[in-house]
């Protein structure tokens, strides 16, 4: 398996299936979606297990972005695009979710494993890509056992966007 990509390193362009939260499905590319504004892709196991929503509720209650139009929120998962749906809904997100079946953008990321060694998922990690697709940030989560343990740390995201792209944010991200 791949080492993942490191800050300064440029992102292959990968698409995939894109659940947005009023239901339409589009297949996105990266660059089309970085294009938009810079990106903050955060991979996760799958929908409806526990220590997804908690992270996922952790980006809904910071308010994480929603109102700045510097960065944008998209969650990457194994889970189909119907279970996305129903766990936009069932978590009220306001950011899509990208449907990675096959694994390829976990792959070009280099955020894949085999759960004890049998089943495929990504680990748990953040990228911040910016409009160039080049890694300005990344968090990846380690664990001996589950490499899904790990919670992304929120206030060194929000430091990594204000470094980024500057301080002038609408909302202070739930951290006052």
């Amino acid at each position: 398996m791949a080492e993942p990509l490191a800050v300064g390193d440029v992102a292959p362009d990968v698409s995939a299936p894109l659940v947005y939260p009023d239901g339409r499905v589009e297949d996105v590319s990266l660059s089309a979606l970085v294009g938009e504004r810079p990106t903050l892709l955060a991979f996760y196991t799958n929908d409806f297990s526990p220590d997804c929503a908690e992270e996922w509720c952790s980006f809904r209650d910071y308010g994480w972005f929603s109102n700045d139009e510097r960065v944008q929120v998209v969650g990457v998962s194994r889970s189909r695009v119907g279970t996305h749906r129903r766990f936009i809904d069932y978590l009220d997100l306001d950011f899509p979710l990208y449907s990675d079946r096959d694994l390829a953008m976990t792959e070009a990321f280099g955020v894949d494993y085999r759960v004890f060694g049998l089943l495929r998922r990504p680990k748990r990690s953040v990228f911040l890509v910016d409009d160039d697709r080049e890694v300005r940030y990344r968090w990846v989560g380690e664990h001996a056992l589950d490499a899904t343990r790990a919670q992304p740390p929120l206030g060194e995201i929000v430091e990594a966007v204000e470094n980024a792209f500057g301080t002038e944010a609408t909302e202070d991200f739930g951290f006052d």
